[in-house]
């Protein structure tokens, strides 16, 4: 048996070598581009070679338009809301403008931005080598309940949100403004292999044949990640002016293609069902982080996905084979289940990433699981009805029994009055969407502000036993690595302060089973964590020859 659960390890550590290299790979073939080679020998019109346009220093404008329709051909039915004369492709900028909302468009329409890089003097539809992209400037998503004083029925926004709520309801989606638009321009003379052009980039690419070579237009390019939801406006059938903030920046060839595969990613993870908000926690990670750390967190994410995987799979082993409850707090594998489950209803009452929100709903199946196993439950069914039953304990687990009973009521003399306290003072003092909400957070606030002393029983238990060679230490140690990456995590992904500060408590409470278990020693005569004894195994026979 043993053989066979380290071939499964070692082949999860086998499979995530191979997954580690070939990201590398895939990521080392986006940021570095094969240039075309002909290009440096001859300037021959057959060498298959596509040049940059902006070789050539022309003059440009950038011109930004809005209009209702998503494709246009001519200048009729479109304003003109920015217009850079003598653009310059190295120069940053930034400038805020008024737009006018069309009664279309604050009728749950979508207004558009067509954005053109033409010549100096040229309009648009005039120019034979302009290039342009289209951007929605609206979008729809659920707007954000209300919250209230429970006892007095105060909002903090009462007349705003009044007028609101005579035109939509709470749980549909309305049309919101998008009050950002990121342009980007790849300023790299580089020049293409016509044989090998990357798709990603090629979608963006306009070429022209200009004598006897061809070259590529100015690639635009419009950062769709840095659209985020703090941006975003509720667009009322009132407004008919809203700021847009139109920013430029040139960008490199690597960045721009690492930067489409992103948003394809983030665009793929919305097709599968992510909503706007899911997506913004993934935008967050790219746009809000240095490369080079983003580069480090994507080593952290593939260590914390392993360790999730071994220790998921020694948690589970571990529950499955455990025939007695010698040593383990049954208090605390109650409470970790309640706690764990709390946490997940307040995550979803949060509307937190999906990123967060799943582990959270796994976590607390298996801790459910777990508390039967605990409990030793068994369900019979006498026809449509279930009946629950509970199997005997032996005498040495009533003496464990008696240790966390005994640590329990001395922690309740605390613990009781603080989260009863804390949760009359949000009552008083902070607003919420409903009385459900006022629940859960008072739960999860107990939850995270004294969880992790509801976990001292067990350590009790391990004093008055002496011994911790019960405890699942294979799982332990791997959710211990988990804990220190979630507290590098915990700046990355946005997540209620609350659920962040649990991150560190965690560090401290493994602390204290790392101290217990030098403290002390593994005493092969007491019970193991599958409840047998090393020195009840019977000796092997020696083999013969």
């Amino acid at each position: 048996m043993l053989p066979r659960r380290s071939s499964l390890t070692g082949l999860a550590v086998g499979l995530f070598a191979v997954y580690v290299a070939h990201t590398c790979w895939v990521m080392y073939g986006i940021v570095h581009t094969r240039p075309c080679l002909a290009a440096a020998r001859a300037n021959d019109a057959n060498d298959g070679c596509i040049r940059p346009y902006l070789a050539r220093r022309p003059k440009l404008q950038l011109s930004v338009y809005t209009t209702t329709r998503s494709n246009i051909g001519t200048e009729n039915n479109i304003d003109l809301v920015l217009n850079v004369d003598n653009f310059d492709v190295e120069s940053k900028f930034e400038r805020t403008v008024n737009v006018s909302v069309p009664k279309k468009t604050r009728n749950n329409g979508t207004l558009y931005a067509y954005i053109f890089l033409h010549h100096a003097g040229i309009l648009p539809w005039h120019d034979g080598k302009q290039v342009h992209i289209v951007s929605p400037l609206t979008t729809y998503m659920v707007p954000k309940p209300e919250e209230i004083n429970l006892l007095t029925g105060e909002s903090i926004t009462q007349q705003i949100e009044a007028e609101k709520k005579q035109h939509y309801a709470l749980d549909e989606p309305v049309s919101h403004w998008r009050s950002r638009l990121t342009l980007n321009v790849m300023v790299e003379d580089f020049v293409f292999d016509g044989s090998s052009l990357p798709a990603d980039v090629h979608r963006y690419m306009k070429m022209v044949q200009l004598g006897k070579t061809v070259h590529y237009l100015p690639i635009l390019f419009i950062d769709q990640l840095s659209n985020r939801v703090k941006d975003l406006m509720i667009i009322n059938r009132s407004t008919t002016e809203l700021p847009l903030t139109v920013s430029y920046d040139k960008i490199s060839l690597g960045k721009l293609r690492f930067w489409i595969h992103m948003q394809d990613a983030v665009y793929s993870l919305q097709q599968f069902g992510f909503s706007e908000k899911d997506a913004d926690e993934v935008k967050g990670i790219f746009v809000d982080t240095n490369l080079y750390f983003l580069a480090l967190t994507f080593f952290v994410a593939a260590f914390h996905l392993l360790f999730d995987f071994l220790a998921f799979k020694n948690d589970i082993s571990f529950w499955k084979k455990k025939k007695s409850m010698i040593g383990m707090s049954t208090k605390a594998v109650l409470w970790r289940c309640f706690s764990t489950v709390i946490i997940f209803l307040f995550l979803l009452d949060e509307q937190t990433s999906l990123l967060v929100l799943i582990p959270a709903g796994i976590g607390a199946v298996i801790e459910l699981w777990k508390v039967k196993k605990a409990l030793k439950m068994t369900i019979e069914w006498n026809g449509l009805v279930p009946a629950v039953k509970f199997g005997a304990f032996t005498e040495s687990e009533k003496k464990t029994e008696e240790y966390d009973t005994q640590a329990m009521k001395y922690l309740s003399y605390l613990l009781y009055p603080l989260c009863i306290g804390g949760a009359i003072y949000s009552l008083l003092n902070i607003k919420y969407k409903s009385w459900y909400s006022w629940l859960i957070n008072s739960f999860v606030n107990g939850v995270y502000a004294f969880g992790f002393l509801f976990m001292l029983p067990q350590l009790f238990v391990n004093y008055k036993m002496k011994s911790v060679a019960h405890l699942p230490w294979k799982a332990f140690t791997y959710k211990a690595f988990n804990t220190f990456i979630d507290d590098i995590f915990a700046f990355i992904i946005t997540m209620p302060t609350s659920h962040r500060l649990a991150c560190f408590r965690d560090d401290v409470v493994f602390l204290v089973y790392l101290y217990q278990r030098w403290l002390y020693p593994v005493d092969k005569s007491r019970v193991n964590e599958y409840g047998e004894s090393y020195e009840e195994k019977p000796k092997r026979k020696p083999h013969k020859e």
